[in-house]
């Protein structure tokens, strides 16, 4: 499990955007680069998730963009790890109401 501490966000215009994809996150820790989360829009190839040379590569709809958008930006910690053929991402347990 890996602690994601930055990201960069692309995005693919045209009609079939660029390789079959929508946009782009790029999740890196401190210093290595942790993997990808692609999105595609319904039509769009759709891939499983992999995991190759320790990078993950997690697909999602392109509906689902704006909230993990929204976590990245307003949680923290967030874990990006691959097990049994999937990819996940997402926030360490909190305390409810903590706030930001």
């Amino acid at each position: 499990m890996a602690n994601v501490t930055q990201y960069h966000i692309l995005f693919y215009g045209s009609g079939d955007g660029y390789s079959d994809n929508r946009a782009q996150i790029q999740l890196s820790d401190e210093s290595n680069v942790l993997g990808w989360v692609r999105f595609h829009d319904k039509g769009m190839p759709f891939p499983a998730d992999s995991e190759t040379g320790g990078k993950i590569m997690m697909h999602l709809p392109s509906e689902m963009l704006a909230g993990v958008i929204d976590i990245l930006r307003n949680e923290k910690p967030i874990n990006y790890y691959f097990v049994s053929g999937h990819a996940f991402l997402g926030t360490s347990s909190e305390p409810i109401g903590e706030g930001e």
